[in-house]
């Protein structure tokens, strides 16, 4: 079942809470993975909202492969990190609640669908691109502080 489907028949565009989950992936250079969405346009982490019967974590490992290609493992957990005023380019608004979790590549090959990821880069801290996730933008600072 597509949750975000399922609940926005019911809803329409209207606020709702909504959970999710996502992934701090880096590299040996300590480059951090970001992908373009395809929702909205904008540079993130890879993750996603949570489907029936998930969990945070589970949500935030299917996603990274639909998004990325990439089985990752999960190493850290970050905790939980809010976007109150998400608005997507159709409308639709939300409460984020977002289970960041730090994620090692184990097996895959980068692939960019074109659909729900538009691209995907490698990046330095010092250098990110412009993130309008509010929640992932401060997982990420609280990863490179620690």
């Amino acid at each position: 079942m597509d949750y975000v489907k399922y609940i926005r028949g019911l809803v329409g565009n209207n606020k709702i809470i909504m959970n999710a989950g996502a992934c701090i992936i880096v590299n040996k250079s300590n480059q951090l993975l970001l992908q373009l969405r395809g929702d909205d346009h904008y540079w993130g982490l890879p993750g996603g909202i949570m489907e029936m019967g998930e969990t945070p974590k589970e949500t935030a490992v299917r996603e990274v492969l639909e998004e990325t290609g990439y089985n990752v493992k999960i190493t850290n957990y970050m905790g939980d990190y809010h976007n109150f005023h998400k608005t997507w380019p159709g409308g639709d608004k939300a409460h984020i609640i977002c289970f960041i979790y730090v994620g090692e590549i184990v097996s895959g090959t980068m692939v960019i669908d074109g659909d729900e990821t538009l691209d995907l880069k490698w990046f330095d801290y010092s250098d990110l691109p412009d993130i309008d996730a509010k929640d992932h933008l401060d997982a990420i600072r609280d990863y490179y502080s620690k």
